[in-house]
């Protein structure tokens, strides 16, 4: 390793960040060699205070001064008196600190006081400190290398703040422990080299440190029920709205023979006892004589359907429909055996990483807002947890809702109802439920996340976000391509690739730019074959040909002769998602800067393929002659809104594992609703409606109300007989 100020081998960080000073337990490399030494010219310790026994007790305490220079040292010895040792309520005290001069003071529970904050800021970002909770006992732990031995212990730059509940302190006291480190390696400062030589003294410069210190009442026990009465309150408001729209909507369908069905509809004159007894499969409306020649496997042969150059919902819908749902019925059975098998062991990982925080005492192990950390039980953050209920609840709201949708058309089904058998595009609801249950999952997995947040659980918060883009992508698709959509073990393989590939950016991805080369190159060749299958229908080979093939088609349409694509739409949709969302901005912003989160990049990549794929299926439908009804219309523009506040509060940032724990606590903050919640939760509680409403969106995007009138002479067929 070469001496600079950047010389620190990478197994350093990994140890040190779980097992302490691991420096002293392996073997150093050269560099290493010598530890720096730093002289002060003064020093000064608080003496602790022994219990006493009586008032008219004398005490005594010896001094011992050594050196191991071989010269004489001369010194003066000065005693005086801590006039302002206890801390008070509510009221700030500046102190000065040092490496050899650390301070801590005693703090006294009052009366109806449970549970405090104490809170220690400074103007000054360096040199970094170390902020300690100790019992009531001697000694005291306040050096460098001792000061993590017992009690809570934060490292520092401007701002610390650790909760203290009066039931871990017998005594109903304790001290504030304060302690200025030698280096600022902790909170992220330079490192210089080591000494090359055992005796070389190092000038540490100025390393006094002014701080202020206060401690306050935290919140009461009313403080929590109101948060969780706040949180079920908002929640339980989406379910008694559903109920009432479920109310008006069957009033109103009572009322008159309103029937919901999709919006892709035309008016197709033909008589109605002509195609009563008519089954999709062999209604021959989608046959047109001007796109085919008369062949007798038009109805068999998929290069003959799917290459027609205007297709229509019907030559993808080919397939019976029971097939069709019990396929996409495994979506839902799939995703419920992945949350099982995931979330079990999660759960019982971050139990144990609560349980470290709480036997260590090291809270730089996990990185909260620790101004608004509210503590219940053994969990450090319990309002963290508390606000991902919103992703259950409304996650099960939904799954109720499509449940009914789904009771509903197998009634309708069931009593041969030709609007429900021939009008519309198919109805399948097993992507429904995935969607709803990875909605739910994701709650449960924030949650757990939220234990104890730091980089090597952040998958944890992510993984099911994926999911969430990914189902919602093949539902826009499924709509219109029901035949052709990925099956569930496809789709749920390319997503544990992508956390697969989530999992080695988070370890090797930052700084490393031979996984950023071979990320990018794989995903460009995967969004290459995706786009290739999409544009083609599935209806192409990717065999040892396929690059004569390509040579091929370039020398006949683009050189022989200039020939426009065959498919304009499809062309459109792979231009823009290869091209300009993947090629030129996030390939290239990948391996320019390397962002360090690289969970958050690529669930950024999957968010804006579902946003361009989205903005392309409304471009499409209204392309194609359709209405975005009135309810679709309301939940896209409260959606977008909704959406819109959400991301707000998720860039405040109030802390960040990709920076030290030190760090991150500089962007710490109070909370803003009933001093319980901070803009994290407020995060969590947006997105998780946003989310939903997203998902109403994909429900009623296609949704219409068709009046049917018994003296009306023409019959409603789906878009499926018509429309591309």
């Amino acid at each position: 390793f070469e001496c600079d100020s950047k010389s620190r081998p990478p197994w350093v960080d990994k140890f040190d960040y779980i097992f302490g000073e691991v420096l002293s337990l392996c073997p150093p490399p050269p560099c290493y060699r010598y530890q720096r030494k730093y002289p002060y010219a003064h020093v000064g310790r608080t003496l602790c205070q022994p219990p006493t026994r009586s008032l008219t007790e004398t005490q005594y305490f010896f001094v011992d001064v050594s050196t191991l220079s071989s010269l004489g040292t001369h010194y003066q010895l000065r005693i005086s008196r801590v006039d302002s040792f206890t801390l008070h309520t509510d009221k700030k005290f500046s102190f000065t600190a040092s490496p050899s001069q650390p301070q801590y003071f005693k703090y006294v529970f009052p009366d109806g006081v449970d549970t405090v904050i104490v809170k220690v800021n400074s103007e000054m970002t360096f040199p970094c400190s170390v902020m300690s909770i100790q019992d009531i006992q001697c000694p005291v732990y306040d050096l460098d290398n001792n000061v993590a031995f017992i009690g809570m212990y934060q490292t520092m730059t401007k701002t610390a703040a650790i909760t203290v509940q009066r039931k871990d302190f017998p005594s109903n006291s304790f001290y504030v422990v304060v302690v200025v480190k030698t280096e600022d390696e902790a909170c992220g400062g330079p490192l210089r080299f080591y000494p090359l030589r055992p005796d070389e003294l190092i000038d540490a410069g100025n390393r006094s440190k002014t701080l202020d210190v206060v401690v306050s009442p935290a919140i009461s026990s009313d403080v929590y029920v109101m948060g969780m009465l706040f949180c079920l309150g908002i929640f339980l408001s989406f379910y008694l709205l559903t109920f009432l729209v479920a109310c008006v909507e069957n009033k109103r369908s009572v009322d008159r023979p309103t029937v919901v069905y999709s919006k892709y509809i035309i008016s197709y004159t033909r008589s109605l006892e002509s195609v009563a007894g008519r089954s999709r499969q062999e209604s021959l409306s989608s046959i047109e004589e001007d796109d085919y020649d008369t062949l007798a496997d038009i109805d068999s042969d998929k290069n003959i359907v799917r290459t027609k150059k205007y297709l229509c919902v019907s030559d993808l819908a080919r397939k019976d429909k029971r097939v069709l749902s019990k396929k996409y019925q495994i979506y839902f059975w799939n995703i419920a055996t992945i949350g099982v098998f995931y979330a079990l062991p999660v759960i019982q990982l971050v139990i144990t990483y609560q349980t470290v925080v709480n036997v260590t005492g090291n809270q730089d192990i996990c990185y909260y807002n620790f101004l608004c950390a509210h503590p219940l039980g053994n969990l450090s953050a319990f309002n963290n947890i508390l606000s991902n209920l919103g992703y259950v609840m409304l996650g099960l709201l939904f799954l109720l809702i499509v449940l009914q949708r789904d009771v509903i058309h197998s009634r309708a089904l069931d009593r041969n109802d030709l609007n429900a058998l021939e009008c519309g595009i198919p109805k399948h609801f097993g992507l429904f439920y995935a969607m709803g249950t990875a909605l739910m999952m994701e709650g449960l997995l924030s949650a757990c996340y939220h234990v104890c947040p730091n980089y090597t659980n952040f998958q944890f918060d992510t993984s099911f976000m994926y999911m969430i883009a990914g189902l919602c992508v093949l539902k826009l698709y499924q709509k219109r391509h029901p035949d052709i959509n990925a099956s569930a073990y496809t789709a749920y393989a390319c997503l544990a690739a992508v956390i697969f590939f989530s999992v080695l950016g988070v370890v090797f991805g930052k700084g490393n730019m031979v996984f950023w080369i071979v990320f990018s190159v794989l995903h460009i060749l995967a969004t290459m074959l995706l786009s290739t299958q999409l544009y083609y229908m599935g209806r192409w080979r990717l065999d040892s040909g396929i690059l004569r093939r390509i040579v091929y088609v370039i020398y006949t349409d683009c050189i022989r002769q200039c020939s426009g694509p065959m498919y304009i739409s499809r062309q459109l949709i792979t231009d823009i998602h290869c091209v300009v969302v993947f090629c030129l901005s996030r390939a290239a912003y990948g391996l320019l800067k390397t962002p360090n989160d690289f969970a958050s990049y690529l669930l950024a990549i999957a968010i804006c393929n579902l946003l361009l794929y989205f903005a392309f299926y409304i471009i499409m439908k209204l392309r194609s002659g359709e209405r975005i009804q009135c309810m679709a219309m309301v939940c896209i523009l409260f959606t977008a809104v909704v959406w819109g506040f959400a991301l707000f509060f998720f860039f405040q940032g109030l802390s960040t594992w990709q920076k030290t724990p030190a760090e991150s606590r500089e962007h710490n903050r109070d909370c803003i609703v009933l001093s319980f919640f901070d803009d994290h939760d407020i995060w969590h509680f947006l997105s998780s409606i946003a989310m939903f409403g997203s998902f109403l969106v994909s429900v009623c995007l296609d949704l219409v109300k068709v009046i049917f009138s018994d003296e009306s002479p023409f019959r409603l067929f789906g878009a499926s007989e018509k429309t591309r």
